[in-house]
């Protein structure tokens, strides 16, 4: 049972959060716009779980990623990041495929990215796979890995013990046709998961896609319907509404400057692990999701110089 004015019962173990999916390169163009009208791009670390990964150790506590990246240039770009940062890839692999990309346009508002994929759904199920999770409080994954095989398989066996092991699941329900087969109904499959995961922070758009449009009040239930045991439903300008499936509550933004949207809601994400690993309680962990995403905002590019998790909550005066 999530309640908003409770922290989560954790099991002691030596990770944090372990992220599933994506590692990759966002190129963003130097110029804003929204038809990709830039002529310069510059490269930036990428792909949301990997951009969790790196956030929670800057706010002060563990965590470890996995993921697949091509055996080239991008790919060592990639893995020389996560090393600089303190996450020895252990759980990255490396296969005979291109580091994925995704070209953006930097954004005010919601970027419109363009995907290019190869290297990222490559990913395995292995024995140190399972045996990390285990040692970990909470599994996090969005739906890059669930889009295709053989990562879909991955993740699909990955709830399957983290249920077994008492891991909380968080679950990204970033849900975009560009990354489906063409043949297959993604929709439909990513509402078969929302059900299976502890906790979902969907956007006003990913509400969209998945239900079509609608007032926030309603999608909220629509999501509850679906299984869904914490929604925070994110608004942009107009800050977010939360559901514990009992109690509904609205959170206002923090944001006064924002220079780029790109990992927002990674930062939201990052935020909001730190906080219930530090035992504040659901309410007070969604608000300070916001508040680290909040301090993003501020700068270009997915992964900032976080402070820790005290120094932002001071700073916001939560």
């Amino acid at each position: 049972m999530l309640e908003f004015n409770r922290p989560l019962a954790l099991q002691d173990r030596e990770n944090d959060v372990l992220t599933v999916g994506e590692l990759l390169v966002d190129l963003i163009s130097e110029d804003y716009g929204d038809a990709h009208e830039g002529a310069s791009y510059r490269k930036y670390f990428g792909g949301s779980p990997a951009n969790i990964a790196m956030n929670v150790r800057k706010l002060g506590i563990q965590s470890q990623l996995a993921a697949a990246v091509g055996d080239d240039g991008l790919g060592k770009f990639l893995l020389d990041r996560l090393l600089s940062e303190g996450i020895e890839p252990a759980f990255v692999e490396t296969v005979q495929e291109a580091t994925s990309l995704v070209l953006l346009t930097k954004s005010r508002a919601t970027p419109i990215p363009i995907f290019y994929r190869q290297a990222d759904y490559r990913l395995s199920y292995r024995p140190q796979l399972e045996e990390i999770l285990r040692k970990s409080k909470f599994l996090h994954f969005s739906c890059w890995p669930l889009s295709m095989s053989p990562s879909r398989d991955t993740i699909e066996r990955m709830i399957d013990t983290a249920k077994r092991h008492r891991v909380w699941i968080g679950f990204d329900p970033n849900y975009h046709p560009m990354l489906w087969p063409k043949d297959e109904d993604g929709v439909a499959y990513v509402k078969s998961i929302i059900g299976q995961a502890d906790m979902i922070k969907p956007s006003d758009d990913d509400a969209e896609r998945l239900f079509g449009k609608d007032t926030p009040d309603n999608q909220i239930l629509k999501f509850l319907s679906l299984g869904a045991k914490l929604v925070v439903l994110t608004l942009g300008k107009d800050g977010a509404l939360a559901s514990d499936g009992k109690e509904t509550i609205r959170f206002p933004t923090l944001a006064a400057e924002v220079a780029d949207t790109t990992g927002a809601g990674d930062a939201f994400w990052s935020g909001f692990y730190a906080a219930l690993v530090r035992g504040h309680a659901i309410r007070e962990a969604i608000s300070l999701g916001f508040a680290v995403s909040a301090y993003k905002l501020r700068f270009t590019g997915a992964v900032v110089d976080l402070p820790d998790l005290e120094t932002i909550q001071h700073s916001y005066g939560l």
